[in-house]
């Protein structure tokens, strides 16, 4: 037996996800700082910016997921299966990056 939870109030998510997209700016808004361009005027890559601009990159995503597209709310192999997805896809990206 499957025990719903009772939905929240309209203001309540309304606020919540006001936050939510609030963070997700100020995470955009570091990823952008990060890039070496911005300190000496070239573009050089950066194996350590990379990997960090990667991991708030599944952060992000995860929030989007969760608050936006309401994975949340989904079954647990669902949620597993965008985490699962979301991993394979950074890590890969980063693997081709390193090479």
């Amino acid at each position: 037996m499957t025990v719903l939870a009772s939905p929240r109030p309209p203001e309540e998510t309304a606020r919540s996800l006001t936050w939510v997209w609030l963070a997700l700016v100020a995470i955009t808004l570091g990823s952008w700082t990060l890039a070496p361009a911005h300190l000496t005027h070239t573009a050089q890559a950066s194996t350590p910016v990379t990997a960090l601009v990667l991991v708030l990159t599944f952060v992000k995503s995860r929030m989007i997921f969760s608050h936006f597209m309401e994975v949340r709310t989904a079954p647990r192999w669902v949620k597993r299966a965008t985490d699962g997805w979301l991993a394979a896809l950074l890590v890969t990206a980063f693997v081709i990056y390193l090479f």
